[in-house]
């Protein structure tokens, strides 16, 4: 049983530790409606098994979990296709950029792991199928709520159209997919549905509470307990693109990361960990929050590897 008194104090210390450091890393500007996130927000929510959930800082301010969704969508793919979806996406770290297009085309088109872009665009269009993007965005949102036991969660439609106006990477590799029979839509209609998807907005407190599905036990009624494995694996290997085995070599927790500065992580049986710093590193991923997370790992003992 966790002593909620002792958790509550690590991440009081976790919030003091990162108002002294003044190297926060570069907030994202490709997308024009993050690059005025503050610097200086710093937040982190943990939902135990048992229901509690602690938190500090700015635990309870939304933000855009950009590539956090594709935990909830993979899961959704997961749901719906079963194995059916590795033949079209790998599990394999990328140990390339997120965004890469080198080797998306080296491959055939079959992107390596669902977490890069690449490979969420084909998730995205796996759970698209023959729907109308505003069902599929309706299904996700009610996952996410239901998961998070938390109806005011909504999607940004700003951020959506900022990234669609600056998506041009993206639209690359989506074409790609299409040239390499990868893609069931059309582009844009795939793109809409990830633009949109990645512009979720949530708190850490919210988003502490929709990862307990990942837990484990009880938790995992949401979805198959050999899914929410399969999840937490690819997270661990793959959930930082190629920041990765650093995440895991010094956090050891499975996790994963959005360029809006968010990080989910799971302690398996224990807590789902939401981490909010809006500065990144160079691999794309929360400088503090990655901080944060390893600090918790430690003080609590929760890596997977103790």
């Amino acid at each position: 049983m966790t002593n909620l008194t002792e958790l509550q104090r690590v991440l009081d210390g976790i919030v003091a530790a990162a108002a002294r450091i003044s190297d926060r890393g570069e907030v994202a500007d490709y997308i024009p409606e993050l690059s005025a996130a503050d610097p200086a927000m710093f937040g982190i929510a943990v939902s135990l098994a048992s229901g509690e959930v602690l938190a500090a800082g700015d635990a309870r301010t939304a933000f855009s979990i950009q590539s956090i969704s594709k935990v909830f969508t993979l899961a959704m793919a997961l749901g719906r296709l079963g194995d059916g979806l590795w033949r079209r996406v790998g599990r394999e770290p990328s140990g390339l950029a997120f965004n890469s297009i080198l080797q998306l085309e080296q491959e055939n088109g079959r992107p390596r792991n669902p977490f890069v872009n690449a490979g969420a665009i084909v998730v995205t269009d796996a759970i698209l199928a023959a729907s109308e993007p505003r069902e599929v965005l309706a299904e996700l949102l009610r996952f996410v709520r239901e998961a998070a036991e938390d109806g005011d969660i909504h999607i940004n439609k700003e951020v959506a159209r900022s990234e669609a106006g600056t998506g041009h990477r993206n639209r690359a590799l989506a074409h790609m997919l299409k040239a390499q029979g990868n893609l069931h839509n059309t582009p844009d209609r795939v793109l809409g549905t990830y633009f949109h998807q990645c512009a979720l907005e949530m708190s850490c407190v919210q988003l502490a509470r929709a990862g307990r599905f990942l837990i484990g036990g009880r938790e995992a009624a949401l979805i198959a307990p050999y899914n929410v494995r399969r999840i937490n694996a690819l997270m661990m290997t793959c959930g930082h693109y190629d920041g990765s085995g650093d995440f895991a070599y010094r956090v050891g927790l499975p996790a994963k990361s959005g360029v809006g500065g968010g990080i989910l992580a799971v302690a398996p049986r224990r807590a789902s960990i939401a981490v909010w710093s809006p500065g990144l590193n160079a691999h794309g991923n929360s400088k503090l929050g990655t901080m944060a997370a390893e600090m918790l790992a430690d003080r609590m003992g929760w890596s997977v590897f103790s």
